[in-house]
């Protein structure tokens, strides 16, 4: 029988909204430990006080150097105690998940029954770089739920300045909308870099994540200093039968409200096929599909951006095209310096289909990483350090040459000074020959 709770009149009213709360959840798991009742009561005291009382440590399992997140009460009474002692120490353990979070449900209720045993209880279904994170362990417990969760076939994943967990998403097992093998590709990469992972040698994290197509459900772009994004490089497909079927059930307004109008680089036009003025065209890059007798939609494919969202609305109509692989970019992240920074490209297209694809993927996350290691100030991510150097030095330490996919924002001087050029053209094509 776990000890008498506290009172938690703000954690209680958090519990009044229509919404499910995580309160309910502590609750329950506060009936059967005591360590939950004082965890309860800490946060109790945090809400009142408007103040956190965490600090870290040093906690880690043999042989690694991170994976696990140290938190010690800094709420102690007059003569240093803690006041909630039971919750004194509530350390996580981050887990790798199976790339595209693939579980079966024994391997879920053995993973519950381990932090049942050695743990609060309480798990999260990821954290922001992927994580299963088994959130609450005194530090006796910390090896043994390791232990059993490694026999369980699961490792420790990043924390520190250190490669981080990747994730991915459920991509080629699923979705129809997957242009590359993304488990494969997460798979690959981590396992390459595990030792990285595991001990934090890095001026600052680094992360990679994993989507199949530009919907980028892993929301690679903001959240990730190396994304890899599917993508293709020839033209869209149609299937004319679905077509005629979703416009019949939608209709005109919406094929132009919510597919044409919406187009960013308007690259799709709406054509009536009984005026000869506007036939239907053909040619290398557009793609026609008929959505009734009198209409057709015409796709420049030189145009498109592959958003998805043609796609996403007539999905099956439209579908992406056969010849696939990725877009490479560097350098996204959430606030912390210099404001929120999305991704750069540094590769408008890289194949994912041999094994030699995945190789030069793998080489290239290399390269990053060691360019980033030699030359970031501590605490400075990917992103921040190309805003500082210049995105022509990076892409030149990792032996990446400039392409004009690269542009983030065009030019708005259109002066250019052409002095110097022909130099420069000598030294590039010197340092050709000479590889």
């Amino acid at each position: 029988m776990a000890k008498k709770p506290h009172d938690t009149p703000m954690l209680d009213q958090l519990e009044s909204g229509p919404w499910p709360s995580f309160v309910t959840g502590l609750k329950r798991l506060a009936k059967d430990k005591d360590y939950m009742v004082d965890l309860m009561g800490q946060l109790e005291t945090s809400y009142r006080t408007k103040k956190g009382y965490w600090k870290g440590g040093t906690v880690g399992v043999f042989g690694y150097g991170g994976g696990v997140i140290p938190r010690f009460t800094e709420l102690k009474d007059e003569k240093g105690a803690p006041v909630f002692p039971d919750a004194a120490e509530f350390h996580t353990l981050r887990v790798q998940p199976p790339a595209g979070m693939h579980y079966t449900t024994d391997v879920l209720r053995k993973m519950a029954d381990i932090w049942e045993r050695h743990g609060s209880g309480l798990i999260a279904f990821h954290g922001q770089s992927g994580d299963i994170m088994f959130q609450g362990a005194k530090t006796d417990k910390v090896q043994d739920a390791f232990d059993e969760l490694n026999e369980l076939g699961f490792d420790l994943g990043g924390a520190g300045p250190a490669v981080r967990t990747s994730m991915s998403c459920v991509g080629a097992a699923r979705c129809e909308q997957s242009c590359y093998d993304e488990a494969r590709a997460h798979r690959q990469v981590i396992n390459t870099f595990l030792d990285d992972i595991h001990r934090p040698a890095l001026p600052y994290k680094f992360k990679f994540k994993f989507s199949g197509c530009a919907n980028d459900c892993m929301n690679s772009i903001q959240r990730s200093d190396m994304a890899v994004i599917g993508t293709w490089r020839d033209n869209m497909r149609t299937d004319e039968a679905l077509a005629r079927k979703w416009f019949a059930k939608h209709g005109m307004n919406e094929l132009v409200n919510d597919v044409i109008t919406r187009c960013p680089t308007k690259t799709i036009m709406l054509r009536e096929i009984d005026d000869p003025k506007n036939a239907v065209k053909g040619g290398d890059t557009i793609t026609s599909v008929k959505v009734s007798d009198t209409h057709a939609l015409e796709i420049d494919n030189s145009n498109c951006v592959r958003c998805m969202h043609c796609i996403n609305v007539m999905t099956g109509a439209l579908a992406h095209g056969t010849d696939t692989g990725a877009t490479i970019l560097i350098g996204g992240k959430r606030t912390l310096k210099i404001g929120d920074l999305m991704g750069t490209v540094v590769v408008p297209f890289m194949p994912l289909k041999t094994d030699e694809d995945f190789e030069a993927l793998v080489d290239l996350g290399q390269k990053v990483i060691d360019f980033f290691a030699e030359n970031a100030l501590e605490h400075e991510r990917t992103g921040e350090m190309i805003e500082r150097i210049g995105l022509v030095n990076f892409l030149e330490g990792i032996g990446v040459e400039i392409d004009a996919n690269m542009v983030a924002t065009p030019r708005t001087n259109p002066y250019v000074n052409t002095g110097g050029w022909d130099d420069e053209v000598a030294r590039i094509n010197a340092k050709k020959a000479a590889a």
